[in-house]
């Protein structure tokens, strides 16, 4: 029966894939991930349904296009056969390999295999995108959001961290000043942040590359950045204090929801009633454990940017990373991202490390590195925990 179900997971993780090269090459172009029909960017002929199966059709069509003879991609089929590995991997590693403990029956946690499955698929898409063009998409975030937060409050996995009922209250309430924070932003009374400046990354020739048999150089390699400083005419500390402000409902929200829930027995009460016990409270507690990750994965990242900018007078991080972040606390909880967070910059590090030995300098994009971290913190997460927990609790916590 497992060997039935990881075929399963490949074809649906291949067929997954095919959508992902979708949203990776149009989401970027601002194009619509649905219309037209898959088509070839070349001639514009509409792709036959015999012509798009998964990982097949590319090496039946022999790399190219049937009408123009246009090469296809090899990225293609890749990101299919790897998405295919990721989906199906996964309910290995859980459920089959058992490395992490309490996955119990795939009939158990089926819903949290979804989640963890879709978080990890948007991760990849999202690294992709980020390599290729230095964004990350914030659809795919609030897609991956989204389904993290519905499948918390239906299935109500164990994985997901508990959390007090000060800490759902604070949740609701920081949920509530966002809300106002965007209906402000909507109507122009908060202003966006770095609204003047346009993508033009900065790039300066350097030295590098290999050399001809004579010394001379062959070719250049470049450092690339693009992060907005004062030279574009836009002022970054000016412009982060906007984003401040943006949090400020938030931030206010969540101290009042605090005040209250520790302050006045009634709404103390009506808290634990949503995150303690059985039954409904089950699946509340899970959805506001969800949200709070949400919340504290952005801010992460954000506070990051906020103190970076203001510091350092240069765009510090993402709103894209912080958003990336927000979408694996919604998934996982606020455990996955805080760890992740502290470990991603090990994996920047090292691949520097190597491009620096290679003599290629080039800034790189952080996103992929955060993807890597919240893989690697979610599939060995007994481990994190067993060697952080003694000092967790010595701590107090």
């Amino acid at each position: 029966m497992a060997a039935l179900w990881v075929i399963f997971l490949v074809l649906i993780g291949a067929c997954v894939g095919s959508f992902l090269n979708v949203v990776v090459y149009r989401l970027p172009r601002g194009e619509s991930i649905v219309f037209p029909p898959s088509h070839c960017p070349k001639c514009g002929r509409k792709i036959h349904w015999y012509d798009n199966i998964p990982l097949l059709s590319w090496f039946l069509l022999r790399g190219r296009c049937r009408f123009c003879n246009t090469p296809i991609s090899p990225r293609y089929p890749l990101v299919e056969g790897a998405t295919a590995f990721i989906v199906a991997g996964l309910y290995v590693c859980y459920y089959l390999l058992e490395i992490r403990d309490g996955a119990g029956t795939f009939g158990e946690s089926w819903v949290t295999f979804i989640a963890h499955a879709g978080l990890l698929c948007g991760l990849f898409a999202c690294s992709l995108i980020d390599m290729d063009k230095w964004i990350i998409p914030l659809e795919v975030c609030w897609f991956i959001s989204l389904l993290g937060v519905a499948a918390a409050g239906a299935g109500a996995h164990p994985w997901m961290p508990t959390i007090s009922p000060a800490a759902g209250a604070m949740t609701l309430g920081a949920a509530a000043g966002l809300i106002v924070a965007l209906i402000l932003a909507h109507y122009g009374l908060i202003q966006r942040s770095f609204i003047d400046a346009y993508e033009r990354p900065r790039t300066n020739e350097v030295e590098g590359g290999q050399r001809s048999s004579k010394g001379a150089k062959k070719s250049k390699s470049k450092i690339v950045s693009v992060a907005v400083t004062s030279d574009q005419g836009v002022y970054p500390r000016r412009e982060i204090i906007r984003e401040l402000v943006f949090l400020a409902p938030a931030l206010v929200g969540a101290v009042v929801a605090y005040a209250l829930v520790s302050n006045v027995a009634i709404v103390k009460g009506a808290l634990a009633t949503l995150t303690e016990g059985g039954g409904f409270a089950k699946h509340s507690s899970a959805f506001l454990a969800a949200l709070f990750g949400y919340f504290v994965g952005g801010l992460w990242i954000w506070g990051t940017r906020i103190l970076g900018t203001l510091g350092f007078g240069k765009e510090a991080m993402g709103l894209g990373d912080v958003h990336l972040m927000a979408a694996v606390g919604a998934v996982c909880g606020w455990i996955v991202p805080s760890i992740a967070f502290f470990i991603a910059p090990l994996f920047g590090l090292l691949w520097a490390l190597y491009l620096w030995l290679g003599r290629n300098q080039r800034e790189l994009p952080y996103g992929p590195w955060l993807a890597i971290a919240s893989l690697v913190v979610l599939l060995f997460y007994d481990a994190f925990d067993a060697l952080m927990r003694p000092y967790v609790e010595a701590l107090g916590f």
